[in-house]
């Protein structure tokens, strides 16, 4: 089970990435047709954004979360203690978005409808973060996106097996084709306007192919062209690079915690080396319950998160000297349970210890129901 737990219209331009089969690409016409604005739309002058902290320290806010009261206990939360960063869902892995969105593909394949929340309630959200120096992180889920590729099945995997079907997960979801430039541009698309609205950083995940090892002989990608899949994965990030380098802020990518450590791709199209140049900031998610058993000769990982967490930075550290143009590493750290011992406060200060002792004096803490150990996270007073 790994991450992640069960529980950019481009306004910007199309710009060509370093990958050979980067050409340009055509939109459905359904998606180009003129759109009219939505009573609670976004069109609204640029706001102001929040420098990024010298030292970040953050908190996973998922939609649900967010358009809920939790948000605001959350804010409230970091008020009041060292957490000086919330990432919030800007587009979920189910595909759903948190606001209603101007984009036209956005609209056409109803993202925005489920829930969405009011252009006044994120006006309100973001200028209250701001005002308490509280870093704004959108997060915007890539490769997983179950409504754009059952909406755009020619954007999905299909199966090698046969051309027409397209290629299904455990749980029965489509995923889109990595190869395909169009599902990075519409990452892009949610960039420019997430950043607009004042998120003052981008968060992508799901930057990867599915993590199942049967699509090795299952899937089949429409641009492969020869590629291995870190090369894919390595063209696309450096293509989103490109398009969301004008907006000014920094962009950052998930990776999965043992990439730093598994000389491999892991099946996936993560390759450390590949991809530790192509983001402002690197994120290994650090989850100790995400670790085989013996990885790093631990019988339990999970069970010696300060050792496991110490070795896989260590790793990571390793493996990032001499790549010119390395991204900062920053670690997310896990404050939920899965299988024992349960997580207590013990357990995430001694990860985020043993990143200290690492050199690492950043971190982001992952609960998927963005419920937190409050007495693991210190009082600042200086708030």
């Amino acid at each position: 089970m790994l991450r992640r737990l069960a529980p950019l219209v481009v306004l910007i331009g199309c710009v060509a990435g370093d990958s050979k089969s980067r050409t340009s690409t055509t939109t459905p016409a359904d998606t180009r047709r003129t759109v009219a604005p939505l009573p609670d739309s976004i069109r609204r002058p640029p706001a102001p954004l929040v420098s990024p902290p010298d030292t970040l320290r953050g908190l996973y806010v998922n939609r649900w979360a967010a358009i809920g009261s939790k948000m605001w206990e959350l804010i409230d939360l970091a008020k009041r203690t060292e957490v000086n960063a919330l990432v919030i869902d800007v587009k979920d892995d189910r595909g759903f978005m948190l606001y209603r969105s101007d984009i036209p593909l956005a609209r056409v394949i109803s993202a925005d409808t489920t829930r969405p929340m009011s252009y006044k309630r994120i006006r309100a959200i973001l200028d209250t973060m701001r005002q308490y120096r509280i870093y704004p992180i959108a997060r915007i889920v890539v490769a997983k996106d179950p409504l754009l590729a059952d909406k755009r099945r020619e954007w999905a995997i299909h199966r090698k097996d046969d051309s027409t079907t397209v290629w299904l997960d455990k749980h029965g979801r489509p995923w889109l084709d990595p190869t395909n430039p169009e599902i990075w541009k519409y990452a892009a698309d949610i960039s420019a306007e997430a950043v607009k609205l004042g998120f003052s950083e981008l968060q992508f995940d799901y930057v990867r192919f599915p993590d199942e090892d049967r699509i090795i002989d299952e899937g089949r990608y429409a641009k492969m062209d020869g590629r291995v899949r870190a090369k894919v994965i390595r063209d696309q990030l450096g293509y989103l690079r490109q398009l969301v380098k004008p907006l000014g802020v920094r962009m950052t990518i998930d990776v999965f915690g043992l990439t730093a450590t598994d000389t491999t791709d892991m099946g996936i199209g993560q390759r450390w080396e590949m991809m530790i140049d192509r983001a402002d900031v690197v994120l290994p998610m650090n989850y100790p319950s995400h670790f085989a058993p013996g990885t790093y000769g631990l019988a339990n990982p999970n069970a010696k998160p300060y050792e496991t967490i110490g070795r896989a930075l260590e790793d990571a550290t390793r493996r990032t000297q001499g790549i010119a143009g390395a991204a900062v590493i920053i670690p997310w750290y896990q404050d939920f349970t899965l299988g024992p011992p349960r997580y207590t406060a013990e357990q995430v200060r001694a990860q985020i210890r043993s990143g200290y002792d690492s050199g690492f004096m950043s971190w982001i803490l992952w609960n998927p129901g963005s419920r937190y150990t409050v007495e693991a996270l210190k009082r600042d007073s200086a708030k």
